[in-house]
């Protein structure tokens, strides 16, 4: 696997599908028999055409399968079922890339590169109904040559055909002991390989994480499991009550952490609710309400009436942080840089009871005066590591070197976040990644001055964790990170910081 890094499927390849390792590439059809016109599975079509938007528009498959899914479902013959196979399909073969590329790369004479991505995504896709479901594998086969009839034309669906016998050989542990170098040799390939992360995200992970292979397995595996949905009763608007009710007591379960959260512990569809059609509710991880929690939790001495939200953008944590200022008598201030995505905010705060504003605005340029406000959310942009349950597309797409991109742009931000708060009010700078240098590193080089033009801040580090009252296993502090296997969270990492001149 660390031969043919993960690379983005879109570009066409030259020579087409390729050969099956050890087959001699005789593709003729066969005399004699009719031809049959193959024939269209829907879930199957559906699933491949997200695949597709995936690897040529870098779409995200969250946003991209619920359109889908609800145009399927105005076909009576689509039922609940097939939808529950498309989104299995759809996120257990992207969450298991890494994986099958590593097995498929053994059953072909060529590099995954040079074959075509439109076959490399049938290719994943049979494999995920070969090795990671309970598909018998005679079906799997043969629907998954079926659809690389109708996409990909005969000649190249007797490719496929000959690729997913040779992977139907063996199931996934006998793979895996075939295609992973043993732990001994190779700590971090082996689990990128067994666990489908790149191996640099293995490494950042290992290294944010700490401890030994028990604690990354476990991550690893988290990242690789089906996210709950989370929904978030805006204080004030809802109550968990209404949303366990709404959703059914066989289906929901209150929040492990957060006294405004209900799981959605059946999947569902959160928008068929009434509190969140109105913008009394949302979706909202339970690492994101911690967050917004804890930033409203702190003491702080004097005036507490002005709160900022310095990217706030989609809007979740806004609308928290706009109900928790409402029941204080505090204004919320959210501003969000991309027009689209404050258009977003305005919606999630839409109906909020207290006083706010939302407007379009630079974080690193701001229009407000320094000291304005007493408390300040800046959640910065990331890489997004700590969602890989949630978008495991992201995996794949990232590099090391997008986060030299962030660097600047996260330490700007929590320096103006500093300059914004007057001195006795409070910071949280929050991202959703657990990479040192997202975290801790920025915020030590922040309090240092490190950076050019840069000078030290004066401002001190709160302990976060009282302000997370009940949740295990927060570390050493001051600050905290989240994870999706010690929590059931996305890998939120939270510091607080109280100005002191």
């Amino acid at each position: 696997m660390s031969e043919q890094p993960r690379q983005p499927r879109r570009r066409p390849a030259a020579g087409g599908g390729g050969k099956p390792s050890g087959q001699s590439g005789n593709r003729g059809g066969q005399p004699g028999k009719p031809y049959r016109r193959p024939q269209k599975d829907p879930v199957r079509m559906l699933a491949f055409e997200v695949l597709r938007a995936v690897d040529e528009r870098d779409a995200y498959a969250n946003l991209v399968l619920p359109p889908l899914l609800r145009k399927a479902r105005q076909d009576e013959n689509f039922e609940a079922r097939d939808a529950a196979l498309a989104t299995e399909l759809v996120y257990g073969t992207l969450r298991r890339q890494g994986t099958y590329d590593a097995v498929i790369a053994a059953c072909v004479d060529r590099p995954l590169r040079e074959v075509d991505p439109p076959v490399l995504d049938v290719l994943s896709l049979g494999a995920h109904q070969l090795l990671g479901t309970r598909i018998p594998s005679h079906a799997a086969v043969s629907a998954s040559v079926e659809l690389a009839r109708v996409v990909l034309g005969d000649g190249r669906a007797k490719f496929v055909n000959a690729v997913l016998r040779k992977i139907a050989a063996h199931d996934l542990d006998a793979w895996l002991e075939k295609v992973a170098p043993p732990y001994e040799d190779d700590a971090e390939e082996h689990l990128a390989v067994y666990h489908s992360h790149p191996r640099w995200v293995v490494s950042a992970l290992w290294d944010a994480l700490g401890g030994g292979r028990a604690g990354i397995e476990d991550l690893l595996e988290a990242d690789n499991e089906r996210p709950e949905v989370t929904l978030v009763a805006r204080p004030g608007r809802s109550t968990t009550g209404e949303l366990l009710d709404a959703v059914g007591e066989d289906s929901a379960l209150p929040g492990r952490w957060s006294p405004y959260a209900v799981r959605m512990a059946e999947g569902g569809e959160p928008g068929a609710l009434e509190a969140v059609r109105d913008g009394r509710a949302g979706v909202q991880d339970e690492g994101s309400q911690l967050v917004a929690m804890a930033l409203a939790a702190v003491p702080v001495d004097g005036r507490d009436e002005r709160w900022l939200d310095g990217c706030a953008g989609p809007g979740g944590k806004a609308a928290l942080l706009a109900a928790l200022a409402a029941e204080r008598g505090a204004f919320l201030l959210a501003s969000e840089k991309q027009p689209h995505r404050a258009r977003l905010v305005e919606k999630a705060l839409a109906g909020n009871p207290g006083p706010y504003q939302v407007i379009t605005a630079d974080g690193t340029r701001p229009p407000w005066r320094p000291g304005s406000f007493d408390r300040v959310l800046m959640d910065v942009p990331c890489s997004g590591l700590g969602a890989l349950r949630r978008r495991p597309e992201a995996r794949w797409r990232r590099r090391p070197q997008d986060l030299e991109g962030f660097a600047p742009l996260q330490r700007g931000l929590l320096r103006e976040a500093l300059s914004a708060v007057r001195i006795g009010g409070v910071v949280g700078y929050a991202t959703c990644s657990p990479h040192l240098a997202e975290t801790r590193v920025v915020v030590d080089d922040v309090l240092k001055g490190r950076g050019a033009g840069a000078a030290p801040v004066s401002a001190e580090l709160i302990d976060a964790r009282p302000f997370m009252q009940g949740v295990p296993a927060l570390g050493d502090g001051p600050d905290v990170q989240l994870w999706p296997h010690l929590h059931g969270t996305d890998a939120m990492y939270l510091a607080l910081l109280r100005r002191t001149a």
